[in-house]
């Protein structure tokens, strides 16, 4: 793939070679008779067809020639070897390469017909590829043969139908054409000034264009990319492929108008999930989750459609800016959803899989020692019980054993006490950053506050890597050896080193209270780093090159000064106000409640994947039982099975092979689609906008959550195991969960795709001091990998230098 010219040189050479191949008589012959028959005087297309495009999720117009307005049996039997010999163009080689497909199996057929001499032709699309809008027709049209459109030499029109209506028109300026000479071939042809701005149909052409497309549409089942011409008020189809760029629409049942919201932007996990791991997230959330694309949704049509529910549900998920703009957008249009009587209570999609419970949950006043350490002791020894438990169970059993003990993670997760030392943290914070912009004019103060709290057991993740490097640092050997360390067996390998037992040790220790974590986790199918364990040696690395010994004491104590000299100098400032006594008091409880609470809000997520590995390390044991029973082939099979299916499978000792087939295919397919925030019944994304008041005008914009100004190389990195950084670096991603906390160490500020003010990166990022700013759409493709920007979290915006 990376030797282009390479590419270019062998399948030029392939070209020439099937170009040369004499076509059979037989074949000849045939070709021979049916222009006989149709009359060799015609004009006609010699079109190509492969096996690799225009398939259900891969349509790929174009890798192939076509030819047109041939006349002559030897022309058409040249091009008829020119289109056989396009299988190897250059860009059909390449996206063969990128997409998996075997040259060898291939195939390419070529279509020859007679060619129509149209005033108009175009694409319709029974889908808007703009808004993926199910509901909406989306025609290009221009003069002359359609080439010209495709090809790009050419403006279209845009036309958009709606059930049987237009509903929008622009008419483009059409100053060239493209077409048919008299003895073969095509020309360019201008148009003249009177037609350049005139509609290439008319409004009743438009709609007898869009019922055709929506019989072809039924015809197939889903929704086409469709090619027309218009010879004499008379439409011809030329060819028809499905749009594979759409993302799908969750399944509702009926025909109501659904509005819904991403779940993996509010988990910081936008990647496809596998049917197991789905399956698992469902069973965990109190509030029912659809699936569309190998992701989670949430509806939200009745919060919506309550206005007493419509202004909280608004402000919850309004976090997100973007979320928040498109939920207006859709409020708006006013007829997409019906307000109803608020006699129905449902529940407020937050960011956790919390239940209904929560609305007894009290905030505390006071910081209490015993609270934090008493749920955290709880968690722990809940756990354990699990881990013994769960040993004794096997088959049936055991599937209905786990499905009990979910019962007790909801239960945890849904815990008031829980929650209400959680919610007096936010609150906490929410009245310091007002109180101080009012009394003071000092924004985002919390930020600095929440610097180095204490059982915050993400960010002690990363600083104890730090530790994991301190005793490894002293040891060339086992550095040397970890350089090259592939295998995920590599700790046993280490012992024979001089260090390797003590190094061999700090890793297992660390593993053992974090290896149940990775990237990606909320997905129980993802590989643990105590699975995978390579996958931590590149920061163990980085953390020896980068630091001297003792960084993570140094950095924790630094970051707790920084945090107690703005809580005294704020106190000081606050004294010398009216009333300043009052106001100080109230602002060291208040500190005093962020400091020692906005810890644990890391910690029910750690529980939860805790419990995860528990179920998974059963699981698979019972699977390895599958596999030797010959019911799987292989353990890890059991990841494109719902849990239902599994539970199923386990009993029966049954498994139809082509289930698994099917959905290893989906998730592929599924993996290359992005997943939209926002998402309607009629498959309509709706993307909101940032304000852009007062911003740089080149400024890229997202959602402040760290305050704070740094410059710095941006490093671009997708995934976490491919991580190179050096200390000062600006880490630029699509989305971060605590796995990626190990990098943050290392890094002077964040920016990502996905994200929200209590999300994982923005917790971590204001809990070591990085200025940072998420949500920033398509940051990962406009920033390039060593370029210089500037973060502004306190504003929001990133600047390219």
């Amino acid at each position: 793939m990376e030797d282009r010219d390479k590419i270019s040189e062998l399948s030029g050479e392939l070209r020439r070679v099937i170009e040369g191949v004499a076509i059979p008589q037989d074949i000849r012959e045939e070709i021979a008779r049916h222009l006989a028959r149709l009359d060799e005087k015609n004009a006609y297309a010699v079109r190509s067809s492969a096996t690799a495009e225009d398939l259900p999720t891969a349509s790929f117009a174009g890798q192939q020639d076509t030819y047109l307005n041939i006349i002559g049996k030897e022309a058409i039997l040249k091009h008829i070897s020119k289109c056989w010999a396009s299988l190897f163009t250059e860009r059909a080689v390449i996206y063969r390469l990128q997409n998996g497909f075997d040259h060898r199996k291939v195939l390419l057929s070529v279509v020859v017909q007679k060619m129509v001499f149209p005033q108009a032709a175009g694409i319709l699309f029974t889908a808007d590829p703009v808004t993926s809008n199910r509901k909406v027709v989306s025609i290009d049209a221009s003069f002359g043969l359609g080439e010209a459109l495709v090809s790009g030499l050419v403006n279209a029109d845009s036309y958009k139908v709606r059930d049987g209506k237009v509903i929008e028109k622009k008419i483009a300026t059409k100053k060239l054409a493209i077409y048919a000479l008299k003895d073969g071939g095509t020309k360019e042809q201008e148009i003249e000034p009177e037609r350049q701005h005139r509609q290439a149909l008319t409004d009743e052409q438009i709609l007898q264009l869009e019922r055709i497309g929506r019989k072809i549409e039924e015809h197939f089942g889903c929704p086409r990319d469709i090619e027309w011409c218009l010879v004499d008020d008379t439409f011809s189809i030329v060819q028809s492929r499905p749009i594979t760029t759409l993302y799908p629409i969750p399944d509702a049942n009926d025909q109501e108008n659904h509005v819904y919201i991403s779940v993996g932007h509010q988990q910081m996990m936008t990647d496809a999930m596998k049917p197991l791991g789905i399956s698992f997230w469902q069973l965990t959330a109190a509030r029912p989750m659809f699936t569309a694309g190998g992701r989670l949704f949430v509806d939200i049509t009745q919060d919506l459609a309550s206005p007493a529910r419509r202004a909280i549900i608004v402000d919850v998920l309004g976090k997100d800016p973007l979320i928040k703009d498109a939920l207006m957008t859709i409020l708006g249009r006013g007829d997409f959803i019906k307000s109803q009587p608020d006699d129905k209570q449902g529940q407020i999609p937050g960011k956790s899989n919390q239940g209904s419970s929560l609305a007894n949950y009290k905030t505390l006043n006071e910081y209490d020692p015993a609270i934090v350490s008493g749920l955290i002791k709880r968690s722990e020894t809940s756990i354990e019980e699990l881990k013994q438990n769960i040993q004794t169970k096997s088959e049936s059993d055991l599937i209905d054993f786990i499905m009990e003990d979910i019962q007790q993670l909801k239960k945890s997760l849904s815990d008031p006490q829980s929650f209400g030392v959680f919610m007096t943290a936010m609150n906490a914070s929410s009245w310091i950053n007002e109180k101080m912009m009012e009394w003071l004019g000092e924004k985002n103060v919390a930020d600095t506050l929440s610097q180095s709290v204490p059982n915050n057991i993400t960010s002690e993740m990363g600083l104890a890597l730090l530790d994991v490097a301190d005793v490894i640092r002293p040891y060339p050997e086992v550095i040397e050896y970890l350089q090259h360390a592939k295998d995920d067996n590599f700790l046993d390998e280490l012992v024979q080193f001089n260090g390797g037992q003590e190094s061999r040790d700090t890793i297992q220790a660390y593993l053992n209270k974090y290896g149940m974590r990775c990237a990606g986790e909320i997905d129980i199918t993802r590989p643990r780093w105590s699975e995978k364990p390579t996958a931590l040696v590149p920061l163990i690395l980085s953390n020896i090159k980068n630091f001297e010994p003792g960084e993570s004491k140094r950095r924790f104590e630094q970051g707790r000064q920084k945090a107690l000299k703005k809580e005294q100098e704020l106190l000081d400032r606050l004294r010398q106000l009216p009333d300043g006594e009052q106001k100080a008091k109230e602002t060291k409880r208040m500190i005093s409640l962020i400091r020692n609470f906005i810890g644990y809000r890391e910690y029910p997520k750690y529980g939860m994947i805790n419990r995860y590995f528990v179920y998974k390390q059963a699981l698979l044991k019972e699977a390895e039982q599958l596999v030797q029973a010959n019911v799987l082939h292989k353990k890890e099979d059991i990841y494109y099975l719902t849990f239902h299916e599994l539970r199923e499978v386990v009993r029966t000792k049954k498994l139809d092979d082509q289930i698994i087939s099917k959905r290893k295919n989906e998730y592929t397919f599924y993996e290359k689609l992005t997943p939209p925030r926002v998402l309607t019944s009629d498959g309509e994304i709706i993307a909101g906008e940032y304000k852009r008041e007062h911003l740089p005008a080149e400024a890229l914009v997202g959602l402040p959550v760290s305050s704070g100004v740094i410059e710095g190389r941006a490093r671009v990195i997708l995934h976490m195991e491919e991580a190179d950084l050096e200390e000062g670096d600006i880490l630029v991603t699509s989305f971060t969960d605590p796995s990626w906390t190990p990098l943050f160490v290392s890094i002077k500020g964040l920016v990502t795709e996905v994200g929200g003010l209590m999300t994982h990166g923005a917790v971590i990022a204001r809990e070591y001091g990085l200025p940072a700013v998420v949500g920033v759409e398509n940051a990962t493709r406009l920033i390039n990998d060593g370029q210089r920007i500037r973060v502004n979290g306190t504003e929001g915006y990133i600047e390219i230098l």
